[in-house]
């Protein structure tokens, strides 16, 4: 029994070994067929020398220029407004009108007290100076002639009282009619007609400066000695896009960098001024702070990732495939720009990569390939 187990192991192993060498030769005459019968058809690209930016890639958010909550400075009825929800303003266009009837009767309240008190003014002025004529001839007591004088002073002092008081009576009549004091945007009216106000409450509007506006976005902070210095050669620009919306991006420049550092975060808050676009929104930031000259610039497609890292197919004068270990300094778009491994003028396989082994023969398709890279 032993004995038959034993051999029936022996002619398993016999077997199975025969097979394994049957399929190898079988595989090597496969492969020298192909060899011999065709090659690989790849797609291919050139390696370009050309200017590339050097670009900050970040998320940040809309923010208004300026803004501005609206408040009543007098208490009173709320008789009429004079915009809509949404609407564009400019700066000193009326925007409420609180029922001016009070206002307008305290300064003409004051008026009159102004003019009582310069006429008493007047009086007392006279009497002053004939009071001084006669102590100069001495026909008056000086007594008299200090009352009279002290009666003027006293009253030329009410006059300026009720001066200022007719001056704050004119403003607080102003105060009735509210005008907007920067051009933008109104937001959401949190008042009627009719409603009653008062002064320095809750605020009636909010008003967005949007023409332009501000987008704040945040890098790290190893970025910032080459922020400020490219910003001290002049401004540089700043683009911002919505994610998922073909609309060309809106473009800018950067106009603030923050003086510390977030301590949580070890990031750098940076504000960029465009044109104009809607506050509250979350857009996607790109800074351009310098331009590299002479950089190697392949389709990022032609990038492979394998056990040593990243490699492209590089087509040999021969027609044959020489794989190519590289360093990728940075993509943009559908762009990579190569660090090291590359020359310009070399072909690199963009399609067709699956096939491909080192030394393995191509034929090259004639399929246009990708343009320019495209950066937001």
């Amino acid at each position: 029994m032993k004995k038959l187990m034993i051999w029936a192991v022996i002619l398993l192993l016999a077997g199975w070994l025969g097979w394994r060498l049957w399929e190898a030769a079988t595989a090597q005459k496969n492969g020298k067929k192909n060899k011999e019968t065709g090659a690989a058809p790849v797609a291919v690209a050139p390696v370009e020398q050309k200017a590339m930016p050097v670009e900050l890639r970040a998320f940040g958010n809309v923010e208004a220029l300026a803004t501005v909550a609206v408040k009543a400075q007098v208490t009173g009825l709320l008789s009429k407004i004079h915009i809509a929800e949404g609407q564009d303003v400019q700066a000193g266009d009326l925007l409420f009108t609180i029922d001016p009837r009070p206002q307008q009767a305290a300064r003409q309240q004051a008026e009159a007290n102004v003019a009582r008190d310069r006429a008493l003014l007047r009086n007392a002025s006279k009497e002053s100076a004939r009071q001084k004529e006669l102590l100069q001839k001495g026909l008056a007591a000086e007594d008299t002639y200090d009352a009279a004088r002290t009666a003027a002073e006293a009253l030329t002092a009410t006059v300026q009282a009720e001066e200022a008081a007719l001056t704050n009576a004119q403003l607080q009549l102003e105060y009735c009619f509210i005008h907007a004091s920067i051009g933008g945007r109104t937001g959401d009216l949190l008042v009627r007609e009719g409603n009653l106000v008062k002064a320095n409450d809750v605020h009636l509007l909010t008003i967005h400066q949007i023409h332009p506006i501000l987008v704040r976005f945040s890098v790290p902070q190893q970025d910032l000695p080459r922020i400020s210095q490219q910003q001290a050669a002049g401004p540089l620009a700043v683009a911002a896009y919505i994610a998922g919306d073909d609309r060309a991006p809106e473009r800018g420049h950067l106009t603030f960098i923050a003086n510390e550092v977030d301590r949580a975060t070890g990031t750098i808050t940076l504000k960029g001024t465009f044109p104009n676009e809607r506050p509250g929104l979350y857009v996607n930031v790109v800074l351009t702070i310098a331009q590299q000259m002479e950089a190697l610039v392949v389709p990022a497609r032609a990038i492979q990732t394998g056990q040593q890292g990243t490699y492209v197919f590089v087509i040999k004068a021969d027609q044959t495939a020489d794989l190519r270990l590289v360093r990728v300094d940075r993509t943009l778009g559908t762009q990579a720009i190569i660090a090291r491994g590359l020359q310009a003028g070399e072909q690199v396989v963009t399609d067709g990569h699956l096939r491909l082994l080192p030394g393995a023969r191509v034929t090259v398709k004639k399929t246009p390939d990708a343009g320019p890279a495209t950066t937001p």
